[in-house]
């Protein structure tokens, strides 16, 4: 197996930076690329500070300093020159299919017949990736979740072609990479589909979604009163105040994706539509559920509406996992509840849906028939319970 040494890593915007430091830390060379001195200068920056800051705190090696990992980092603007020495080439760059495609067939087209092209794709398939490049065999999935130092989960991903040997390079550079928050947990993801393990279980919920923030504009009930019924208790964000913050058009692009993908379902609601052709995307535009102008927003959220039935999730989330234990995608139930907790730290959905899928399989025909969505019905193996031995 190719021992690799030297990482390229594509876009050094906030996840390239990040993946970028842990793979620094780990003692690999790295040499990141992007298009924009801005965003390289800032990354830098980010980088220096970060193992200042480990370094200060004594959590580097014995006898080691930043400058020690610093020393490793370079930066360049030309792809086609770094990818000539690369060992693995991991890419974090814009989520359209057509630009990651390009980068996948430059860099297998001028790289070491070894080197390995990795993706941080959240959604999109490996196999489309690598459909145009000459050694679809050399491209996996390396999904991370931000920021890369602090979440511990990345799923490594099989696409249609890809060989054992890539795989399993992946997976062992993937566990090679230290976390600040715990031990780094791996989840080899066996079949390419839609969202993967832990975007594609939790992805359901905005069909539920959609339907409540529809139904509250309709009703004229504020957004705090809303997002106290979303909302968990020790989030360190509101559910709301967190999708603003993440951007209103990614959420829309997300189901318009998965609605193509799996299910017309996923349609993005009224709200959300709305909320794309005025602009107000979060954040990022000022304004989304909340007014951003001066800053993040502190909602009230003292009063619940009292719409939201927070099982309903549940049930939701357990379905859809059984659905990717029927399609391969993972073999076992731990793995998705491991992966939900070490990706967005909060419990996954499949052992409580072990002990009580019984009555949220009722739950789920009711909610289905509800909102007229027929994708949230129970699949078979949730409905059988056969699941639970999926161990």
């Amino acid at each position: 197996m190719v021992n690799v040494k030297n990482i390229v890593m594509l876009g050094f915007g906030d996840m390239g930076k990040g993946i970028a430091q842990v793979c620094l830390m780990a003692g690999y060379s790295v040499t990141a690329v992007d298009i924009s001195d801005d965003l390289i200068q800032k990354g830098l920056e980010y980088i220096k500070t970060g193992f200042e800051k480990l370094e200060s705190k004594a959590k580097l090696p014995e006898g080691s300093g930043a400058k020690d990992f610093l020393v490793k980092l370079k930066t360049s603007k030309d792809l086609i020159e770094v990818v000539k020495d690369a060992d693995l080439v991991i890419e974090a760059v814009v989520e359209k299919l057509d630009v990651k495609q390009k980068l996948c067939k430059d860099v297998i087209e001028n790289s070491p017949d070894h080197c390995i092209f990795a993706s941080n794709t959240s959604t999109m398939s490996i196999t489309e990736i690598a459909e145009n490049c000459s050694k679809p065999e050399n491209v996996i999935g390396m999904h991370f979740f931000n920021p890369a130092p602090l979440m511990r989960l990345i799923e490594v991903i099989r696409g249609d072609k890809t060989s054992d040997e890539s795989m399993n390079i992946g997976i062992e550079v993937s566990k090679s990479l230290p976390c600040l928050r715990g031990e780094r947990y791996v989840a080899r993801v066996l079949k390419d589909r839609p969202g993967f393990i832990v975007n594609r279980v939790l992805s359901p919920g905005s069909i539920y979604i959609n339907h409540i923030i529809d139904l509250a504009y309709e009703k004229g009930i504020p957004w705090e009163q809303v997002d106290a019924d979303l909302s968990g208790e020790n989030a360190p964000m509101s559910t709301l105040t967190l999708s603003d913050f993440t951007g209103r058009d990614i959420a829309y692009h997300g189901q318009l994706y998965y609605s193509e993908k799996l299910s017309p379902d996923y349609k993005p609601g009224k709200v959300l539509t709305m909320q794309m052709e005025q602009g107000d995307l979060g954040k990022k535009a000022g304004k989304g559920f909340y007014d951003w102008s001066k800053g993040r927003p502190q909602p009230d959220l003292s009063k619940k509406a009292g719409i939201v039935n927070r099982e309903i999730f549940v049930a939701i989330n357990a379905n859809e996992g059984c659905r990717i234990l029927e399609e391969g995608v993972v073999t076992s139930w731990k793995v998705i509840d491991d992966s939900i907790l070490a990706g967005m730290n909060f419990p996954g959905p499949m052992e409580y849906a072990s002990k009580n899928f019984k009555r949220l399989t009722v739950l789920l025909e009711e909610t289905s028939e509800k909102l007229g969505k027929s994708y949230l019905k129970p699949c078979d193996l949730f409905k059988s319970g056969k699941f639970v031995d999926m161990v």
